[in-house]
């Protein structure tokens, strides 16, 4: 039951793809130019970037439970916050209240889903979290296009309110068998210090960083250059993280039966190819090639991001599951924040000189050959491991 009430807190707060595809609407009502919407980007994911490894590292001394109803609580005043903000400013500041409590969230989700089970059945668990978590991505575009069509960008706040109070209800009926130590000692910097650590968050920090070429660009593509509906533009931006739910069941089955590396490598190679396929897209390409590529990029995301989590938190000592589900969290969002700023930068950089769709071209081209290179590197780094000289 708790990997339940752990997957549904997951779930409420990766609703937030529900604003990606407001931000045309946002942009309009506050008259700003679509680069400056990374700041609504920014300030959520900077907030709980740090959030979620401190409120992880702290639930391993005062329980995990406590901390996790306490961030569904204040998602709740944040949802509503946002959806009254009368100036961007203000938009921007329940942005990160926001964080704040996606972080206490998603740093004690993985050691609540993860809670009791066998370290060979932990991919799975891991697994069924990511799904949740995909799935949240992958049915917030479609709600919000609804939404934003006939209610207005508010209501992308407005919506999750009260999904976010069934959530915390259920959460409060749940006690798992579970509680802090005061006596143990904090996680240490040479608890992170690790190889293992270092090398798997920084793939994670390269994947996250160029997936968010699709969550910030893809949004004026689709509706700018395509000419679709918020609906139906929703639709066909749900595709990259349906892929990731989809992949993650799969991948946590992988990674219990073929350990990390394998998945990983594979993952971001097929990111990569999403990524690229999409830096050639134009008013005149296929649908059906622009459904292929995003769906590619979210499928690769979602087959290296379950093994990536395991592999972090089999690295940590016991009993700091949350410390180490925190960290993972923490790699995504400063890959995602810096993925934001440099692909929002390239692209506002070069449309002024070169016009939408070459600069839309050339963001998508740096993020797969990040993410290629990601995919090289982790490829090297598990050869030089498995490597012992006179073999």
């Amino acid at each position: 039951m708790v990997r339940w009430v752990a997957a549904a807190g997951a779930f409420v707060v990766s609703l937030d793809s529900m604003v990606n595809i407001a931000f045309p609407a946002i942009a309009a009502a506050f008259g700003a130019p679509p680069e400056r919407m990374r700041w609504i980007i920014i300030c959520y994911t900077g907030s709980y970037a740090v959030m979620s490894f401190v409120a992880g590292a702290a639930a391993d001394r005062i329980g995990h439970a406590p901390v996790f109803r306490v961030g569904l609580a204040l998602s709740v005043a944040g949802f509503a916050l946002c959806g009254a903000a009368p100036s961007f400013p203000l938009l921007l500041a329940g942005r990160a209240v926001q964080g704040v409590a996606g972080g206490l969230v998603y740093g004690t989700a993985p050691a609540l889903a993860t809670l009791g089970a066998a370290a060979s059945l932990r991919g799975r668990r891991l697994g069924f979290l990511n799904a949740a978590i995909g799935l949240g991505f992958a049915s917030g575009p479609v709600l919000a296009g609804v939404l934003v069509d006939a209610l207005g960008w508010r209501a992308v706040f407005h919506a999750r309110v009260p999904v976010a109070l069934a959530a915390l209800g259920w959460a409060l009926t749940v006690r798992p068998r579970e509680s802090g130590d005061a006596s143990r000692r904090l996680v240490a910097v040479r608890d992170v210090l690790r190889a293992p650590v270092l090398v798997a968050s920084g793939l994670s920090f390269v994947a996250n960083a160029a997936i968010f070429a699709i969550w910030l660009l893809a949004p004026f593509y689709i509706v700018g250059v395509r000419g679709l509906s918020a609906s139906a533009g929703g639709v066909l931006f749900m595709l990259t993280p349906l892929g990731t739910a989809a992949a993650a069941p799969l991948a946590g089955w992988l990674s219990d039966r073929l350990g990390a590396r394998a998945p990983m490598v594979a993952g971001l190679a097929l990111e990569a190819v999403g990524l690229a396929a999409l830096s050639r897209a134009d008013a005149a390409t296929p649908l059906a090639a622009v459904v292929l590529a995003l769906a590619a990029a979210g499928f690769g995301l979602g087959v290296f991001q379950v093994p990536n989590m395991a592999s972090v938190m089999a690295a940590f000592p016991a009993g700091h599951a949350g410390a180490a589900g925190g960290l993972t969290f923490l790699a995504r969002t400063l890959g995602l924040v810096t993925g934001v700023a440099v692909l929002a930068a390239v692209f506002g950089g070069r449309r002024g000189v070169l016009g939408f769709q070459p600069a839309f071209a050339e963001a998508f081209t740096l993020a797969a050959l990040a993410v290629a290179g990601a995919a090289v590197a982790g490829l090297a780094v598990g050869r030089a491991r498995a490597y012992t000289p006179g073999r």
